[in-house]
C-alpha cells in the first residue's frame, strides 16, 4: 500500500480543514517515514525476495517498533498529542491520530501475516491481499481518487498555483505507485531506506499545495480569514 495512505490524508482534509495537507499526509505515512530511518540505524529489517517468486518483492522480517499495532496507537497519541500541544486544535489532533492508526488497518488488508502486534510478541496479523494484485491495485487506486475528490471540493485554489500545484502532485504520486509496481526490485536494503527518506519529499508538496488553496465556506469548519493561521 503506497498512494493508497495518501487518498486518505487527501480526504481528510474535511474532517480537518484548517490541518495543512503536509500535516495529513506526514500524519497518514507515519509509519513509512519512521521505518527507513529504523532500517538505516538497524533497530529494524526487512528481506528482497528473490526475482519471480513473489508479487511483493519485499520480506518485512521484523518491524516492531514502526509498525505493530501496539506501538501504532502510541505513535497515533504522539502525533495527536504534539499537534494539539502545539496548535490546540482538538479536532486536527484526533484526526491526526486516527490518520497514524489509519496506516495499519490498510496495511493489514495487503500485507501478509507480518503486522507484529506488539513489539517482542509471536502474534502477527495481515490478509494478503497483496497476492491478488487484479484486486488490491483497482482498490488502492479506487481509495486515492475518493481522497483527491473530496480534497478538490474541500479546497479551492487561492491562485493559479493552487490547480497546478495540485495537478503536480496527483502526477507525481500517481508516477512513484507505477513504479513502485512496474519497476524492478530494489538493490538493496540502503537503497530501500534513502529512496524511502524521499517520501518527506511528498510531504513538502502537499504543505506547497495546500498554501495555495483554502477550505471552501461549506467544511465543516469554518475557514480561518489569512493563509498564516492555516498548519
Amino acid at each position: 500500500m503506497f498512494i493508497g495512505h495518501f487518498g486518505v490524508g487527501l480526504g481528510a482534509k474535511k474532517a480537518a480543514p484548517r490541518v495543512s495537507l503536509g500535516t495529513l499526509f506526514l500524519a497518514a505515512q507515519f509509519l513509512d517515514l519512521l521505518w527507513p530511518t529504523f532500517l538505516l540505524i538497524g533497530i529494524e529489517r526487512v528481506a528482497i525476495n528473490p526475482p519471480g517468486t513473489s508479487h511483493v518483492p519485499l520480506d518485512f522480517t521484523y518491524y516492531p517498533w514502526s509498525h505493530s499495532l501496539v506501538m501504532v496507537l502510541l505513535w497515533s497519541l504522539v502525533v495527536g498529542g504534539i499537534y494539539y500541544a502545539v496548535r490546540r486544535n482538538a479536532r486536527g489532533a484526533i484526526v491526526l491520530g486516527a490518520l497514524v492508526l489509519s496506516h495499519w488497518v490498510l496495511d493489514l488488508f495487503v500485507h501478509h501475516a507480518d503486522l507484529p502486534l506488539a513489539p517482542g510478541g509471536a502474534t502477527f496479523a495481515g490478509w494478503a491481499l497483496w497476492d491478488y494484485p487484479a484486486l488490491e491495485l483497482p482498490i488502492e487506486l479506487a481509495i486515492f481518487l475518493i481522497g483527491l475528490i473530496v480534497y478538490q471540493r474541500t479546497t479551492t485554489p487561492r491562485d493559479r498555483t493552487g490547480k497546478l500545484a495540485l495537478l503536480v502532485l496527483t502526477v507525481f504520486l500517481v508516477a512513484v505507485h507505477l513504479a513502485n509496481v512496474l519497476g524492478p526490485p530494489p538493490p538493496s536494503v540502503e537503497a530501500i531506506a534513502w529512496v524511502g527518506q524521499s517520501q518527506w519529499l511528498i510531504v513538502a508538496l502537499g504543505y506547497w499545495v495546500d498554501r495555495h488553496r483554502v477550505p471552501r465556506v461549506n467544511s465543516v469548519e469554518a475557514p480561518l480569514p489569512n493563509k498564516s493561521t492555516v498548519h
